[in-house]
């Protein structure tokens, strides 16, 4: 009961990532704003779930995991009744980023199972738990697309509100608190650096393609990100009780799965962005299918039930042979599916086939990952470490988008005076995409052999 619940807490948070694409090309009107500054709906849940992320794990294990994962759910609900509420911009950049707030709930979802669940359920429960963002993720976009083609768009949030509820009174009512607690204080100076770390990176990265990447403000946000970082690093290894251990987080093991994470996230949402586009463009193009957004969302929708069923796989692999050889197994199966898709791009079928495979190769990864990283780090330190892990692969997400934004903008063909991404744009960022996964394996390899169980500590 408490993977189940735990599990639809995930699905749930993870759902709000696509719940608003659907939207995008008509948020403008819909909000009485510009096309720039309608973005800000996506990037403030970005901004707000990267921020979130680190700092929701370090005060999980303070004071509660579960305590947290409440107030992650509350926000979440929160946020998605201001957005149901709003009929202009500002409110709706408000209850987005309330909603991005909430990205925590998987991390913590997997801390409370470490800490609750015997060792035989532990990496099934893990790996179900970790899927959970993308199933939510493959599901939504259809859900959203389907609701907001046949219902007033604020219908969407409105059902997200009521989810939330639901899964804050199922956490409330079937998980128990955890005991696993490390006290002390919490490292404010740690958590604002890291803040503005991850706002200056990751808003110069979202937003250079629109700015120019030779823009003031894009080049200015990066090099504070990088000034600040290395502030912030020599604070977090001289305080007493950091926010993120770096010492812990330089262990080879934390250190190379946190590295792969991020090549994943990069690799993962690549497709996230080809496809669709894909699936949309005109059949006047010559390779455009001319579908919906609702197709697009019914394409890509069996990846996540795959990633669902592989991710059981996933654990017993790990247990036999070990989360480091599921994690190169998922880079190699994530790696033949960007192959088949430079070749197999010409029918319906064939980008579900496609979806399908990269959705198993991330499936087998994301349900190693926790393994790795909670077989190498302190249980006190488990919801830190995992929040840790996820925002790589947020950041991975975020470089992505960047590039694969950058290229489509530069390799394009001109329709009816409208210039759209060519054939050639897209194969290059499904080749750049499966470039990341074959990295990912290669850091993959250099992870230890041994293999070291989920409830100790590895050194």
């Amino acid at each position: 009961m408490i993977v189940a619940v735990l599990a639809f807490a995930g699905i749930v948070t993870a759902s709000m990532q696509t719940l608003v694409i659907p939207l995008v090309p008509r948020l403008p009107s819909l909000l009485g704003a510009s096309a720039s500054d309608a973005t800000w709906a996506v990037t403030a849940t970005l901004l707000a779930a990267a921020v979130a992320t680190p700092v929701v794990g370090r005060l999980g294990d303070m004071f509660g995991k579960r305590r947290m994962l409440l107030i992650s759910l509350l926000l979440l609900t929160v946020g998605s009744a201001i957005a149901g509420l709003s009929t202009d911009l500002t409110p709706m950049m408000v209850g987005r980023a309330l909603q991005g707030l909430s990205a925590g709930v998987i991390p913590l979802g997997i801390s409370i199972m470490r800490d609750e669940l015997p060792a035989e359920r532990l990496g099934g429960a893990t790996a179900t738990m970790s899927s959970s963002m993308g199933v939510g993720a493959a599901i939504g976009l259809p859900a959203a697309a389907l609701i907001a083609d046949h219902a007033d768009w604020h219908v969407l949030f409105w059902i997200s509100a009521g989810l939330g509820a639901i899964a804050a009174v199922l956490v409330l009512t079937l998980v128990p608190e955890s005991r696993v607690r490390t006290g002390g204080r919490f490292d404010l100076i740690g958590a604002a650096g890291l803040s503005v770390v991850l706002v200056c990176l990751l808003l110069g990265i979202s937003k250079g393609t629109d700015w120019g990447w030779g823009n003031g403000r894009t080049i200015g946000l990066l090099v504070a990100a990088v000034v600040v970082l290395l502030m912030w690093g020599w604070w977090e290894l001289r305080t007493r009780q950091p926010l993120v251990d770096l010492r812990t987080s330089a262990r080879r093991q934390v250190l190379l799965t946190n590295l792969a994470s991020a090549m994943f996230g990069f690799s993962m949402f690549g497709m996230s962005l080809a496809l669709p586009q894909l699936l949309q463009l005109p059949t006047a193009t010559g390779y455009g299918l001319g579908q919906t957004m609702l197709a697009v969302g019914l394409v890509m929708a069996p990846q996540g039930l795959v990633m669902m069923l592989v991710s059981r796989l996933s654990a017993r692999i790990s247990a036999a042979q070990g989360p480091k050889v599921t994690l190169m197994l998922g880079a190699v199966v994530v790696a033949a599916g960007y192959g088949l898709s430079l070749v197999l791009m010409s029918a319906i079928w064939q980008l579900v086939l496609v979806s399908c495979v990269i959705g198993a190769g991330v499936g087998f990864a994301y349900g190693a990952m926790p393994a790795l990283v909670m077989g190498a780090v302190p249980v006190t330190e488990t919801a830190a470490a995992n929040s840790l892990n996820t925002l790589m692969r947020a950041i991975g997400t975020s470089v992505s988008s960047a590039v694969a934004g950058a290229v489509l903008a530069h390799l394009t063909i001109t329709l009816g005076g409208t210039a759209l991404p060519s054939q050639n744009g897209l194969r290059v960022v499904l080749a750049i995409c499966a470039g990341a996964a074959l990295l990912a394996l290669a850091i993959a390899a250099f992870l230890p052999r041994r293999r070291s169980p989920i409830g100790g500590t590895a050194h």
